[in-house]
């Protein structure tokens, strides 16, 4: 038989160097990702330990009152962390319940026509700006509690928790809906099996079947909440309260300084670059960094230790 043999050496170097090409690209991507975290942590670290050497850490730590910009100057962190913390519980007890809820209804009850509505509500919902759920926040959620429940201030912890909760919640659904759908079908079918309801099987199997990734969407769901920005600077105010046990109803009603609301009054003032309150800046900002790192280790670990793995 005559006519030219196929040249499978040339088609394999052209395909081995597309995959090495497409190889590299990927990697840089994956370092630049890495480089940028790198650089965000040696910016941050290098300017709070320039503050550290002008303010004791203990008393960054341990200080209960935050005034940087009115003598006598006091850099006590703790109440901002405490603040930034209520906001944090009170849009968890929002976001996680209605969450987690509606993650099982898309993966448990919904049709698929309802299921085409739902979802991408829920998506338009996170693409919301966050400055917009401020001033709802600020313009609707405040007088309706003062009107109809109980006396607030113009700027409250209570309407700020609200809407933060609001804005996670896309977040919770979406990644528990994910890990309630990876679990087979099997498990489902052997409850009923056993003559389970469909709430038993949704939430006696399916859930616990879930549960790492529920977990870790509650996680990265709160730390999200941490970092909040433009919800709490329109909404919470500019006060910093230190919370103790017997004033924390009193606190939730009244003006609060988070940790972002405080660096936004710091990077937004007229204080030189070399002034320990700018310095100050990234002293909460590390801090801030550590907490939410240290939020994701742990959401990644209780993924890792609860997995299900299936065949």
């Amino acid at each position: 038989m005559s006519g030219e043999q196929p040249t499978l050496t040339t088609d394999g170097s052209r395909r081995s160097l597309k995959e090495s090409a497409i190889r590299a690209v990927l990697f840089g991507c994956a370092a630049l990702s890495i480089l940028v975290t790198g650089g965000i942590i040696l910016t941050l670290g290098i300017d709070a330990i320039e503050f550290f050497t002008r303010v004791s850490p203990v008393d960054f730590f341990t200080g209960t009152d935050w005034s940087p910009v009115i003598r006598p100057y006091s850099y006590g962190v703790l109440p901002l962390i405490l603040n930034t913390l209520l906001v944090t519980v009170l849009s968890a007890f929002i976001a996680l319940p209605v969450g987690l809820a509606a993650a099982i209804y898309l993966s448990e009850y919904a049709s698929e026509r309802m299921r085409s509505i739902i979802k991408p509500g829920l998506e338009i919902l996170a693409g919301i700006p966050t400055v917009v759920y401020g001033y709802f926040a600020l313009v609707y959620i405040t007088p309706f509690i003062d009107d109809y429940l109980f006396q607030v201030s113009t700027f409250n912890a209570l309407s700020a928790s609200i809407m933060v909760g609001v804005m996670i919640i896309p977040m919770v659904s979406s990644i528990s809906e994910d890990a309630l759908s990876a679990v087979p079908d099997e498990l489902r079918q052997a409850g009923y099996g056993m003559g389970a309801t469909k709430f038993q099987v949704s939430t006696g199997v399916v859930v616990p079947a879930a549960v790492s990734g529920i977990f870790s969407s509650f996680i990265l769901g709160i730390s999200r909440a941490i970092g909040e920005t433009m919800i709490v600077v329109v909404a919470a105010g500019q006060s910093a309260k230190m919370i103790y046990p017997g004033n924390v109803d009193e606190v939730v009603v009244s003006s609060i300084e988070t940790m972002t609301v405080a660096m936004v009054k710091l990077v937004t003032g007229e204080i030189s670059a070399d002034a320990t309150q700018y310095k100050a800046m990234f002293a909460i900002g590390i801090t801030l960094f550590a907490m939410t790192f240290a939020l994701n280790l742990a959401s990644t670990l209780i993924e890792m230790r609860y997995r299900e793995e299936y065949k």
